[in-house]
């Protein structure tokens, strides 16, 4: 098996190479003492762009051929390295596609950046509610009834932005979604940041590339074994313009990439291939089952499982929650004081992001104590919005035209929110800048509150305040 850039830095690290050029350690040789058994074998591969290592930025050699192998395994067009995660694969596919007053659909549910970077286009974006899953208590998927009647009524979107699968690895299928979108020219693009193990020809779910979706971003390091912010994006087709995104890619990647990054989503292509050819995803999934029977047998916990027949479940994910009644943020702190660490926690559940390995843990070493304290203080589940498709009162260029202001908990409701809030992990706004704060954002805030639930933004929180709009006089 090839992995072109791995060996590029390997053959030049066995030069012996005599640094007079960035970085500044040197290859290692100048670093803290006391840390340099933990870096040296990474910093000795922590190169630049010199003479026979290429330019992420313009590559012709092997960053080239890397990213050509990875796009054959993915079935791309084009495949292009990320080297500040998914968040710069999602802004550049955006500003790509979108214009200033124009419209964009996008699903309500999409992580921070895409919000993001729609506010930086200057789109107008029109929200596209999902299905809430009943079992899990979240939301899951875009439904083909409201993509179709969103695309009905702005035939002239600039692109279509769905995200799948969501954080808890529920999936659907995207093809007829996409028929849709490509029937008025509208390019759709997907954040499958937890998607980057769905290769065609494997036992997981389909990737929307293989659904016809014309810009694919998926978090390598999530899933495969990838540094963390090693990424992909994947392009086909004719309806993103290669030369904008690739100008995009430069303005919001960093202009000196890590190499040990770039390395490392080489060689979690090369290793997906080798679980390709060795059939060794089957015995994954043999692994997986085996493991979560053990959890089963753990009388303190429940495997969460969807009732929805269109649901199509990631096998890596899997979501468990108390059978006590704690929440799922009680859940998660006191397996942490076990050692069992968690990808996240909501109100009800906690995930567990298992392994692309046939080498699953043994067994799931948890037992709860009798306290009946961190129980969820009242039922809880996000309710179904009541218009599927809907817009902000104003767009992000009318409200320069209004002033930030603090107002309690109380009085809040009916006011323009000043701020996102966003409940992190997953980074998905439970209250998007600009959007009219309801008693029900309220009470889902309050309770994450006191269940101890981490924010990003909503600073005043704490005081019992949320940041609003008020009109300049």
């Amino acid at each position: 098996m090839a992995a072109p850039l791995y060996e590029a830095l390997k053959k030049h690290e066995l030069q012996n190479p005599v640094s007079f050029h960035v970085p500044g350690h040197k290859y290692g040789k100048v670093f803290p003492e006391e840390a340099g058994g933990d870096f040296s074998s990474v910093l000795r591969l922590d190169a630049t762009e010199i003479t026979g290592l290429d330019d992420l930025h313009d590559p012709s050699g092997p960053i080239l051929e890397a990213q050509r192998l990875a796009a054959e395994l993915y079935q791309a067009d084009e495949t292009y390295f990320l080297v500040n995660g998914s968040t710069s694969g999602n802004l550049a596919m955006i500003m790509a596609c979108c214009e200033p007053g124009k419209p964009v659909l996008v699903q309500r549910n999409s992580h921070k950046s895409i919000i993001h970077a729609i506010r930086l286009s200057g789109a107008k974006p029109v929200f596209l509610s999902p299905r809430m899953d009943e079992a899990y208590g979240v939301p899951s998927y875009v439904e083909i009834e409201t993509v179709s009647e969103a695309i009905r009524r702005y035939p002239g979107a600039k692109a279509l932005i769905l995200t799948n699968p969501n954080y808890y690895g529920i999936t659907a299928d995207l093809r007829e979604a996409v028929e849709l979108a490509h029937r008025e020219g509208i390019p759709v693009l997907v954040d499958e940041a937890h998607g980057a193990h769905f290769v065609p020809g494997m036992p997981f779910p389909a990737s929307s590339i293989e659904a016809g979706a014309d810009a694919v971003v998926q978090s390598a390091h999530k899933t495969l074994p990838a540094m963390t912010m090693g990424s992909f994006l994947h392009v086909n087709g004719g309806l993103v313009d290669r030369e904008r995104l690739s100008y995009y890619l430069s303005v919001f990647q960093s202009s000196s990439p890590s190499y040990p990054i770039m390395a490392s989503l080489d060689l979690a292509r090369e290793y997906m291939e080798r679980l390709i050819l060795s059939k060794e995803a089957d015995a994954i999934l043999r692994a997986v089952d085996v493991f979560k029977k053990n959890v089963e047998a753990n009388k303190e916990v429940e495997i969460v499982t969807t009732t929805d027949k269109r649901a199509i479940i990631d096998p890596l994910k899997l979501t468990i929650r108390s059978a006590a009644g704690l929440s799922g943020f009680e859940l998660q702190r006191r397996l942490e004081k076990q050692g069992v660490f968690t990808e996240l926690a909501d109100i009800q559940n906690v995930l567990l992001v298992l392994p692309l390995s046939s080498n699953q843990a043994d067994s799931f070493p948890f037992t709860s104590d009798e306290s009946g304290e961190g129980r969820i203080p009242e039922p809880f589940i996000y309710k179904e919005e009541n218009q599927k498709i809907s817009m902000l009162p104003l767009s992000y260029g009318e409200l320069n035209g209004y002033s930030k202001e603090v107002a309690s908990f109380e009085d809040a409701a009916g006011l323009l929110s000043g701020e996102a809030v966003i409940p992190y992990p997953p980074g998905i706004p439970l209250l998007m800048e600009g959007e009219v704060i309801t008693e029900e954002h309220v009470r889902q805030i309050r309770t994450l509150m006191a269940c101890k639930a981490r924010f990003q933004g909503g600073q005043a929180l704490k005081d019992g305040q949320l940041a609003v709009y008020i009109q300049k006089r």
